[in-house]
């Protein structure tokens, strides 16, 4: 990494501290992990940029001051199953994988998934399994073994006007879950809390702007 690129990457950084992100093992993650790897060539000069920019098919690489905040929602430890909606390119993926003992994470744009799957490899992170799937019906039995529930979900598409029940129901008991919700232009980034009891504890975090969370794989033709 040559010195320009350093530092972008400490401006980055030292810009979330001023929006208010404290944790500081999510600000190291963030460090961490090369953003300019995830992002198209045609806006590679942005990769350092507090902006959402464009992935292919429709989809954005999310503001990392809204990557940060939602990483943060989490409350992730280095003993926690995660699951992640919404691979995109893999960004979230990567900072989640730095953060947590495991991710499993289902993108429904099968270009994007294997596109992310490679980035993943190339960057040696390991302890990540991907899934070309769809999102709203959670984490797949496969051969037989269930990985649900799990200690925290991230959900990176809006749901309308609440969570799926699906994954409510793979949220482990005191787990939490981070997802935006509401229609385009009202949309809350929301925690759910999971109690004991099988209620949840909701809190609004901040205003945001994502895709709308959809059902099935995506058709070729969905691309834009």
């Amino acid at each position: 990494m040559n010195a320009q690129d350093m530092n972008k990457r400490i401006r980055l950084i030292m810009h979330l501290r001023t929006r208010g992100i404290t944790d500081t093992n999510v600000l190291s993650a963030m460090e961490r992990v090369p953003r300019d790897a995830f992002v198209p060539r045609e806006v590679l000069d942005q990769a350092w940029e507090d902006t959402a920019l464009p992935i292919g098919r429709g989809q954005t690489i999310s503001q990392p001051l809204v990557v940060a905040a939602m990483t943060e929602g989490l409350k992730l430890s280095d003993r926690d199953k995660v699951l992640e909606i919404g691979t995109g390119c893999g960004y979230q993926t990567a900072i989640l994988a730095h953060l947590s003992r495991r991710v499993y994470t289902i993108e429904r744009h099968v270009p994007l998934q294997k596109d992310a799957e490679k980035r993943f490899d190339q960057l040696k992170l390991r302890n990540i399994t991907a899934l070309a799937a769809d999102g709203m019906k959670g984490w797949p039995k496969i051969n037989g073994i269930d990985q649900a529930p799990f200690d925290k979900i991230i959900v990176t598409a809006a749901a309308s006007a609440a969570p799926p029940q699906a994954l409510l129901d793979q949220l482990k008991p005191g787990g939490i879950m981070v997802i935006p919700v509401g229609p385009p232009g009202e949309q809350m980034l929301k925690s759910y809390q999971k109690n004991e009891d099988g209620s949840f504890a909701i809190k609004d975090l901040m205003p945001v702007r994502f895709v709308p969370l959809l059902p099935d794989i995506a058709k070729d033709e969905e691309a834009a």
